[in-house]
């Protein structure tokens, strides 16, 4: 059985100021997303099942469902605060969805295979979903999954802070502490963060970081939903607070339940964080068009 792409498209992209997950950035308007898409189709995936918003369901079936068929089955399913665990109490005056991590729970009725997880604005490069695939069609241990990897370095906005999840390697290369660290902004001394203590957090720009690009079985979905039940019994009245993946496995790393592949991809990372980055991806795009490494036309 082909692995799934699950394509988390459901942010509200509150930096970016609009709804950057369908943002044209090809000649021929593709999105970030097609790209993903046509690398995972050439990668060997075999069905892609997107987490959206109930507001863009009629965008999505238009730009993705009705383009693809025939290249690769579509699916989609959708991320609403309301989708909790019976019982639990929540602030009634919520908007804000509740993080990556219930982004991937809202799919449990839809995936029973291995499956790659990846954001929908963000570009990550043809090799690396031949590393995601392989590690899914290949790795038969129901409780290792993977993250692709990716240098900090390779992976800053020159327009503002980014969210990155931090990770430190073993020397089996098996992830052992994974901090998901906010406002990694690239300036002429280095990357820096605000640190809790107040001080600044320094970064060389050779930390490894995950970009979600991530590889899971479906026996990850009993482990992130006790996580998510145990935060949304501390947080449900918050009104902000959302829980990402690092934080999520983290603790089950730790005592050992589980364990996480870090597999290295030399891919420069791009996205649209910001409104300011557009420019940089298009022209991106049009270099790698020029190399031939995608078609001027995504769908012919």
């Amino acid at each position: 059985m082909k692995p799934t792409l699950l394509v988390l498209a459901a942010g509200m992209g509150s930096r970016y100021g609009g709804n950057k997950q369908l943002d044209e950035v090809g000649p021929s308007g593709e999105t970030i997303i097609d790209y993903s898409i046509y690398d995972s189709i050439r990668a060997g995936f075999g069905r892609i099942v997107f987490v959206i918003r109930r507001d863009i369901e009629e965008q999505v079936k238009e730009r993705f469902v009705e383009k693809l068929r025939g290249k690769i089955e579509v699916d989609y399913v959708f991320q609403e605060i309301t989708n909790l665990p019976e019982g639990v109490k929540v602030a009634p005056d919520r908007a804000k969805p509740w993080g990556t991590s219930h982004a991937i729970l809202v799919a449990r009725d839809k995936i029973s295979e291995p499956f790659g997880v990846i954001n929908a604005d963000d570009y990550y490069g043809v090799d690396s979903f031949k590393i995601l695939r392989d590690f899914l069609v290949d790795d038969k241990d129901p409780n290792n999954f993977c993250i692709v990897g990716y240098k900090l370095g390779n992976t800053l906005s020159e327009h503002g802070h980014v969210n990155r999840g931090v990770c430190k390697v073993d020397e089996k290369g098996f992830l052992s502490h994974i901090v998901e660290t906010r406002q990694i902004e690239k300036t002429k001394d280095g990357a820096l963060a605000p640190g809790s203590d107040g001080n600044p957090i320094v970064f060389t720009g050779n930390e490894i970081v995950s970009m979600n690009l991530w590889g899971f079985k479906p026996s990850c979905f009993d482990f992130l939903g006790a996580e998510f039940r145990s935060f949304i019994n501390n947080h449900g009245m918050d009104l902000k607070s959302e829980l990402d993946i690092p934080t999520s496995v983290d603790r089950y790393v730790k005592n050992g339940e589980i364990t996480i592949q870090i597999l290295m991809s030399n891919e420069r990372w791009f996205g649209v964080t910001y409104r300011e980055d557009k420019p940089f991806v298009v022209e991106s795009i049009k270099k790698m068009i020029r190399k031939g490494i995608y078609p001027a036309r995504i769908y012919s």
